[in-house]
């Protein structure tokens, strides 16, 4: 299944729990503050998700829309 994950830089409050979360290791911090001052997380090679939702199940801010798509549409 082919996946896909979007993370809200301004929501995000760099936690970290996505980045654990997620099997593999798919997700990193970026190199620049959001407007909270924080690093917020993002996704380094989204052609490998596989919308698991694992992140999103982790992030306390709710700051993870996931998005699947299964080839039979």
């Amino acid at each position: 299944m082919k996946g896909m994950i979007k993370i809200d830089r301004e929501l995000c409050k760099g936690c970290a729990y996505c980045i654990e979360a997620c099997p593999l290791g798919l997700i990193s911090f970026e190199d620049e503050f959001n407007a909270r001052g924080f690093f917020p997380a993002c996704i380094k090679r989204a052609d490998q998700c596989t919308g698991c939702a694992m992140c999103a199940a982790m992030c306390p801010e709710i700051a993870i829309e996931v998005f699947r798509e299964d080839g039979n549409g």
